[in-house]
């Protein structure tokens, strides 16, 4: 492949994966009427280790699970559990538009981490898409008096997965995509355990049907965006993370009744043509 082939691919794959996603935390907002979000979080890992546990089996056999480069591997899944669970409180408490809105302040700070800590390169494209989604996310945001709790959370959770975005660049070139969700599906569920013992509710059998289609659509979601840190920058897929919005957005008006407001399409707009700009190809 071209280079140019090879970050097409990678944008590919993270598209994909930034549109499943909300699907998990449409799932999440949904069982959190009756379960705690903190049991929500670990269900979600234990229903994906069912499925990603197998898998790496059959594929690695006992080198299921990454055998270097274990540091980054363990810091990626510590800083995804805390967004995870930080973002499943918070869209429990507020509407999810208003959670990913907050969010957002994640891709802003993965790509100002990775031209410092990776040492990507900034250009003037890069600059002008992030001024653009930071401009279109405070639109969304409009923040006016004190800040809820829950919009607090969310911002939190988008901090963690900006350090997430960066250990995952690093993780991703040290084992495949397969025994990476492995890992992190595995110790993401041990490190959740303790909150979950102490939020534990007994599921009942539709709500048991619902977390195993979690863990199908994370494991799926995550190995689309592992992969794609192979093929591209962080800082070229960080502003994808926005198209989350569209689903976001779409879940929470068939699903939870909630209809964004002018601004935040707006500001949707604002956001998506951040990131499309970064895929315009430079002239040669």
């Amino acid at each position: 492949m071209t280079a140019g082939s090879t970050s097409l691919l990678g944008v590919a794959l993270m598209t994909l994966a930034m549109l499943t996603i909300p699907v998990v935390d449409g799932l999440a907002k949904y069982l959190s009427s009756s379960q705690s979000p903190l049991f929500i979080s670990w269900a979600r890992y234990a229903a994906a280790c069912l499925i990603v546990l197998p898998l790496a089996l059959a594929t690695h056999g006992r080198h299921a699970l990454p055998r270097r480069g274990l540091g980054p591997h363990f810091l990626r899944t510590v800083f995804l559990v805390a967004a995870m669970t930080l973002y499943f409180v918070a869209i429990a408490e507020i509407p999810l538009a208003t959670a990913i809105s907050a969010f957002f302040v994640g891709p802003i700070i993965a790509t100002l981490l990775a031209i410092v800590l990776l040492g990507e390169r900034l250009t003037g494209r890069k600059i002008a898409a992030l001024l653009l989604g930071f401009c279109g996310a405070l639109l969304i945001l409009r923040p006016d008096g004190e800040l809820e709790p829950g919009v607090l959370l969310a911002m939190g959770s988008g901090a963690c997965f900006a350090c997430y975005m960066i250990a995952t660049r690093l993780a991703s070139q040290s084992s495949d995509p397969i025994q990476t969700l492995a890992f992190q599906c595995l110790v993401g569920a041990v490190l959740l355990t303790p909150q979950a013992i102490w939020a534990w509710s007994p599921p009942n059998p539709n709500e048991l049907l619902l977390f195993l289609v979690m863990g199908l659509l994370s494991a799926t979601s995550h190995i689309l965006s592992i992969t794609a840190f192979r093929y591209a920058d962080a800082s070229t897929l960080a502003p994808l993370v926005y198209l989350e919005l569209v689903a976001t957005s779409a879940i929470g008006f068939f699903v939870f009744d909630e209809l964004p407001d002018l601004l935040v399409w707006i500001g949707a707009g604002v956001i998506i043509s951040g990131g499309l700009l970064l895929l315009r190809r430079s002239p040669s």
